[in-house]
């Protein structure tokens, strides 16, 4: 599996994120310079509140060091490519969908660091075997995240008839290579998948439930509608699973790491499909 993790997850996730930079244009960043409140409003929910919530989750909840630490990296990643599709489909804030994911994601350069290596000294703590360098592990995600975001939205920029017509194909070869990656997680792991969800499943569930109802009700008290509240719910419960199976392999070599990342993955669909299709059901097409 050497190979796999070392060469293909990364470069996966690059290719994963240079889809997501060819969908971007500056109009996107300006945006958000136009409507700051709903941006604000996603982005402390996806920043601040979600890793709080998810170190509180660990902090209280019996499990291996490892697999609190897993839970934490995939809390410190940004939005799931798939959010802003995800979004249209349940009427959302289509526009809000995608700035949430495109500047969080150039921002996880900073952010994934320090919560990940933040929650290694604190919940790894004396039986650390690893030393782990916010320097090292920025330079991992911005080589793997920010460069092929900024790549791609340069081609989209300087070709965008390329980068259009390209653009629908890049993304459904990212999400057959995000199943892919995953699968291979899961493979890896095979051997202990079952006890591994049973500690890990209920704990990424309760957390992605727990997160898409708490950012419903801030964006309901702060947003400026149903449809920004729609996406800034769904960009908080889809997270970037693809990077969060790359951090944890790069930094920690796998094992019980990688396990809340691929039982959050899962789960995050299943609770974002029952959600879309109770939105649809009550919010009319624009």
């Amino acid at each position: 599996m050497g190979i796999i993790t070392d060469v293909v997850l990364p470069l996966a996730l690059a290719f994963i994120m240079f889809a997501l930079g060819l969908g971007l244009t500056f109009d996107d960043f300006v945006r958000v310079a136009r409507q700051p409140r709903d941006f604000l409003v996603g982005a402390a929910s996806q920043l601040i509140l979600l890793p709080v919530v998810a170190f509180v989750l660990v902090s209280i909840w019996p499990m291996a060091p490892e697999l609190a630490l897993g839970v934490m990296i995939i809390a410190a990643a940004p939005g799931g490519v798939t959010s802003n599709i995800l979004t249209a489909f349940a009427r959302g804030d289509v526009a809000l969908s995608i700035s949430l994911t495109a500047i969080i994601s150039l921002l996880c350069v900073v952010t994934v660091p320090f919560i990940v290596v933040f929650s290694y000294e604190h919940l790894v703590g004396a039986a650390a075997t690893k030393d782990i360098s916010v320097t090292a592990l920025a330079v991992n995600v911005f080589l793997i995240v920010t460069v092929p975001v900024v790549l791609g939205l340069l081609v989209r920029r300087f070709a965008e008839g390329f980068a259009i017509r390209f653009e629908r194909q890049a993304r459904r070869i990212s999400a057959i290579l995000f199943v892919l990656v995953l699968a291979g997680a899961i493979f890896q792991e095979r051997d202990n998948i079952v006890p591994y969800f049973a500690q890990a499943g209920l704990v990424t569930l309760v957390l992605n439930v727990v997160m898409m109802v708490l950012a419903w009700l801030i964006a309901r008290a702060c947003a400026s509608g149903i449809r920004q509240r729609i996406a800034i719910s769904i960009e908080c419960g889809l997270q970037n699973g693809t990077l969060a199976l790359a951090v944890a392999v790069l930094a920690f070599g796998g094992g019980l790491t990688v396990v809340p990342a691929a039982t959050y993955s899962l789960i995050m669909f299943a609770t974002a499909l029952i959600l879309i299709g109770a939105l649809r059901r009550s919010i009319p097409e624009a």
